[in-house]
């Protein structure tokens, strides 16, 4: 099965006052299953994913995919590739049957009893088959994402991209992705670009967090949670005492909470009453590794 190695990806864009730093020497591995690249908004994920799928070109680094060198084979990469934008765009009045039969074609399946096999498949797969006949313009949110993940299961890729896919999307829309995911995953090498901690907790058995172009932390969820065991404490508080706390303890994050600030600090020793011990979860690595307030 194919791998993923990126190794000291860079890139920059030119914008009036000086160059934008959008990826700093980026380097990561992604095995089969479900890698997370989890960051806010203007991390540079999104550089990332386009530069993954020979959208742009990086200004320095590699990129491999199992044997292609994706920067001097980007055909042979796109074709070992599928990828889920953020946004995609359909044709009007077009079935899902036919739409993903018209865009297997373009990829190359050219064997008509495979396409039409293949093509079932994925529209069971992603739970569409009742509503192949359905134009896919008029689908809900969660149903175009679905329908996205079967194009760019096109072709059976060795590593699929999907960027921000629960966007917008309700809970149980998420929760049936989740699983569409999980199950590719067995068998995919899957990069998942999102803000959504929950997606990651969730989904990932890898995970690196990307902050203004840089890579901050990297690791397996359990082994990132371990290290902040015994550690965190939280306690609620009214916005009085809840700055009076942020003054004298070190503060991870806060959230309201029955109309109070839910406070979680960290600690080796016990910071005594009201803080009771806090079991560590994915936001707590996430907010140790990016305060709130530095989202972009």
């Amino acid at each position: 099965m194919a791998e993923l190695i990126i190794q000291n990806v860079s890139k920059r864009y030119r914008q009036r006052g000086g160059d934008v730093q959008a990826l700093a020497d980026i380097s990561l591995t992604v095995p089969t299953g479900i890698f997370g690249l989890l960051g806010p908004n203007g991390a540079g994920k999104s550089t990332l994913m386009t530069i993954l799928a020979t959208l742009q070109e990086p200004d320095d680094g590699s990129i491999r995919l199992g044997s292609v060198d994706a920067r001097a084979e980007p055909q042979k990469m796109r074709a070992e590739l599928g990828y889920l934008p953020q946004e995609f765009g359909v044709y009007p009045g077009v079935s899902a049957e036919v739409l993903l039969d018209y865009l297997a074609r373009l990829k190359g399946l050219s064997d008509r009893k495979a396409r039409h096999e293949q093509v079932g498949q994925l529209l069971e797969l992603v739970n569409l088959e009742r509503d192949k006949d359905r134009a896919v313009d008029t689908y809900s949110g969660g149903m175009r994402q679905r329908f996205g993940v079967a194009q760019a299961l096109l072709g059976r890729p060795a590593l699929l991209i999907v960027d921000e896919p629960t966007a917008g999307l309700d809970p149980a829309e998420r929760n049936r992705f989740h699983r569409i995911l999980a199950e590719i995953g067995r068998h995919t090498a899957v990069l998942l670009s999102t803000h959504i901690v929950e997606d990651v907790a969730n989904l990932c058995q890898g995970l690196a967090i990307l902050h203004k172009g840089r890579l901050q932390t990297v690791g397996a969820p359990a082994d990132l949670l371990s290290e902040l065991q015994g550690t965190l404490w939280q306690a609620s508080f009214d916005p009085d005492e809840a700055e009076r706390v942020a003054g004298t303890h070190r503060v991870i994050s806060t959230r309201m909470r029955a109309g109070q600030i839910l406070t979680v600090i960290r600690s080796v020793a016990s910071p005594g009453a009201p803080f009771v011990p806090k079991t560590p979860d994915l936001e707590d690595v996430y907010f140790l590794t990016i305060p709130q307030g530095e989202g972009d």
